[in-house]
């Protein structure tokens, strides 16, 4: 099949906005996505829920939403994307997605397939939901404004107060589970590939949802793994094996997740002003079992410790450089939650397994830039709030 252009998008959505005037629900379009290097092809249309949550906006209503994307309305900016917070008939707050014109037709249709047929058919309190779309005058996705913005602008911002323990807490099993979903309770298992702070957005009452899916991937039921290329992710989170070899399962989400538990604990950024990753910093620090180390200063030693060795635990299993040592979000969700003493015997890896994860130096080869990787063009939906 040849790239699909923008009249072909619009007789895709035409019969749903039809059927949405009568009042009635049409089926969920996904899209099955497979990649190349000449772009998006072999796109199929699919039925996956009979009652979609989501509609097709009209370019005239988001663009009364938004003030005709009035500067004074943009909170976020990528490579490939502006966020424009908007506010619909009703007073329902909503942020507006516009992919940039600057993006070719290929590109711009490709990350708007694979993020509306991913997050249109979810529904996870952890995990942002799909208000609707728009394919009149440009491609736009619709979601829910989040107030507070990501938890990188909250957790970073050194002009505001430090984030208490207890909501980081609550943002790391938030999250964790919100990637349970997308893992196991989907109807198809979402594999991310871009879960960091700045894609994770916090409700009023600070609970966390997992945005921006551009990257994300199906993964069949019957697949254990999938093999992607070219390899797209953001610095400081790829797990080793997805970018040595293109790998991408449930593991690669888990390592990423690590990360942000680290974050999270420390208060640093996943890499810091000398490239050095978060992970490469704190994994020596975890193997010494001194994880009091690891805690952000700010804090001034107000935590609950026995969440605090729950999250460092898990991080530390998370981060391994090996997938087969390392937790599903299942498990990792056990490490965090369950209540009594961590088995830690029973994640032990053997001697040579732990020579091998000590001396793999991946986190300074994802430094090494060349034209075969590249950074993640994906900003979180909201990045400062209003």
């Amino acid at each position: 099949m040849k790239y699909i252009r923008t009249n072909s998008l619009k007789r895709l959505f035409s019969l749903k906005r039809r059927s949405l005037e009568e009042v009635a629900s049409p089926p969920s379009v996904c899209c099955n996505v497979e990649e190349g290097n000449e772009g998006l092809k072999n796109v199929e249309a699919i039925e996956l829920s009979p009652r979609p949550t989501w509609k097709c906006f009209s370019f005239e209503e988001i663009s009364d939403a938004t003030n005709g994307f009035s500067s004074e309305n943009l909170v976020g900016k990528g490579g490939y994307a502006e966020v424009y917070r908007g506010v619909l008939k009703g007073n329902e707050e909503i942020a507006v997605k516009r992919i940039t014109k600057t993006v070719t037709d290929e590109r711009k249709e490709k990350e708007f397939l694979n993020e509306i047929g991913t997050i249109g058919h979810v529904c996870h309190p952890n995990v942002l939901s799909l208000v609707g779309c728009c394919i009149d005058n440009g491609l736009y996705l619709i979601f829910h404004f989040s107030s507070r913005g990501s938890v990188a602008s909250l957790l970073h911002d050194e002009s505001l107060p430090p984030m208490d323990w207890k909501t980081r807490y609550k943002i790391a099993i938030g999250t964790g589970r919100g990637l349970h979903y997308l893992h196991k309770g989907c109807q198809r298992r979402i594999i991310h590939r871009d879960i960091k702070s700045t894609n994770i957005l916090l409700t009023v009452d600070f609970e966390p949802q997992i945005s921006d899916f551009g990257l994300a991937k199906w993964l069949p039921s019957q697949w254990t793994h999938h093999s992607i290329a070219p390899i797209e992710g953001t610095f400081g989170h790829l797990a080793p094996e997805y970018y040595m070899h293109g790998i991408v399962d449930e593991k690669t989400d888990v390592f990423a997740f690590g990360v942000i538990l680290l974050e999270l604990i420390s208060g640093k950024k996943p890499v810091d002003g000398s490239h050095q990753s978060l992970h490469g910093w704190a994994k020596p620090i975890l193997n010494q079992g001194e994880i009091d180390q690891l805690v952000d200063p700010r804090l001034r030693g107000v935590y609950d410790v026995t969440q605090l060795k729950r999250l460092a635990f898990a991080g530390s299993l998370c981060i391994r450089a090996s997938p087969t040592w390392r937790p599903t979000m299942s498990e990792v969700l056990e490490v965090m939650e369950l209540e009594g003493e961590i088995d830690e015997e029973r994640w032990k890896m053997p001697d040579e397994e732990e020579e091998h994860d000590e001396f793999w130096g991946f986190e300074d080869l994802e430094y090494e830039f060349d034209s075969s990787f590249s950074v993640s063009p994906h900003d979180s939906i909201s990045t400062r709030s209003r």
